[in-house]
């Protein structure tokens, strides 16, 4: 019981951190810190990644009359929404860089940059480049105000800013992508929207390379963990990608940057000082 109480909470710290740019690898690195899992080592990796399956989900269910393309008419005909697809189109031409690495190197990403250290640093550089970004584009109006007026080249650009969080921990894969589209003239909610688009097949795939590594041989009680996070995940992102959306269309996104600043100090602190 008590494992699945810690279940219970870090789907919600996933379920926030999932969505709001402030970097969910550095928040589980601290809550597992705090409260570590009695698990093994190769659940335990297993479950950073999979229990995110949960924050997409919730992302699908809201959005679904925007990406599903095959939609019913009045005649009760199915009909293919071209717009849809060609907006998974850019949605895969912005996976591509990040699959890629991801697939070839994730253990020795995993092994190596995997630590407080990276985790910290990338905290405060990304939330000290937010700050700048938003200062830069105060009284700026965007050039890209809707999904349609993106490009394949622009989704590209995305999808590089993206890279940077499939490489660097701390990172933050929202983080990252929406500063990539701020950077271009995307504007805030297209930026944001795109990025929880983006998260469907990077997710989807990250979870099942992770679940292939690992195997299908549960316990009872690893499968009792994993499930109660995802579905954790899964109601706390409902709530969380509702109040960002609302969120940003009268705030910027410098809140975010500070936040990250003091985490990362955090993070560095302890695991620097109080953890050596």
């Amino acid at each position: 019981m008590l494992e699945i109480l810690k279940a219970v909470a870090y789907g919600i710290v996933e379920g926030i951190t999932e969505w709001l740019p402030v970097s969910s690898t550095g928040h589980m690195i601290l809550l597992e810190e705090i409260m570590p899992m009695e698990v093994t080592q190769e659940f335990w990796n297993m479950f950073l990644v999979v229990v995110q399956l949960g924050a997409i989900l919730a992302v699908v269910l809201l959005f679904w009359n925007r990406i599903f393309p095959f939609q019913v008419n009045r005649r009760r005909q199915v009909r293919l929404n071209w717009n849809i697809v060609n907006l998974w189109g850019k949605i895969l031409v912005a996976c591509i860089p990040a699959g890629i690495v991801g697939v070839l190197f994730d253990d020795w990403l995993e092994e190596h940059l995997y630590n407080f250290w990276v985790v910290s640093v990338m905290l405060i550089a990304v939330g000290v480049i937010f700050i700048l970004v938003e200062n830069r584009n105060r009284g700026v109006r965007p050039m890209i105000c809707t999904t349609e007026e993106l490009d394949y080249k622009v989704a590209l650009l995305i999808g590089m800013f993206q890279l940077a969080a499939a490489v660097f921990p701390g990172t933050s894969r929202s983080g990252a992508t929406i500063i990539g589209a701020l950077m271009i003239g995307v504007s805030r909610t297209v930026a944001a929207e795109f990025t929880f688009y983006l998260a469907i097949p990077v997710m989807f795939g990250a979870s099942l390379l992770k679940m292939v590594k690992f195997g299908l041989a549960f316990t009872g009680m690893e499968l009792g963990i994993l499930v109660t996070g995802m579905a954790v995940s899964f109601v706390v992102s409902v709530v969380v990608i509702r109040f960002l959306m609302g969120y940003i269309k009268k705030h910027d996104f410098k809140v975010f940057g500070w936040y990250r600043i003091i985490l990362g100090a955090v993070v560095l602190l302890y695991f620097g000082v109080f953890a050596a």
